[in-house]
C-alpha cells in the first residue's frame, strides 16, 4: 500500500508552527479528505490543508465532502508559513 502523497513546503509549515509553539498533528495519511494537520495554539484548534502552488493546488472531490460534513472549526487552506501563521492568530507587527 502506498503512503499518501504530502506538498513539499508541508514539513517547514509544521516546523514553523512547532517553533511558535503549537502543537502539531499530521493527519495527512489518514486520507479520504480529512485535512493534512490538526494544530492547537493557546486554547483553539485549527484544520488546516496545505497546499502548493507549484503542485497540484486544487480540492478534491473527497475534502469537498469532508468540508461538507464536518461540525467543528472550518479547515483553512494554506500555501506558505506565513498561511499557516495568519490560520492560527498570528500576524505580522
Amino acid at each position: 500500500m502506498r503512503g499518501r502523497r504530502t506538498d513539499a513546503n508541508q514539513a517547514t509549515i509544521v516546523a514553523v508552527l512547532r517553533e511558535v509553539g503549537a502543537s502539531v498533528v499530521d493527519l495527512s495519511a489518514v486520507g479520504k479528505g480529512v485535512p493534512d494537520l490538526l494544530v492547537g495554539y493557546r486554547g483553539q484548534t485549527y484544520l488546516l490543508e496545505v497546499k502548493n502552488k507549484a503542485g497540484r493546488n486544487r480540492i478534491t472531490a473527497d475534502q469537498e465532502v469532508f468540508y461538507a460534513w464536518w461540525r467543528g472549526v472550518e479547515t483553512v487552506i494554506v500555501y506558505n508559513e506565513r498561511d499557516a501563521l495568519t490560520a492560527i492568530g498570528i500576524t505580522e507587527g
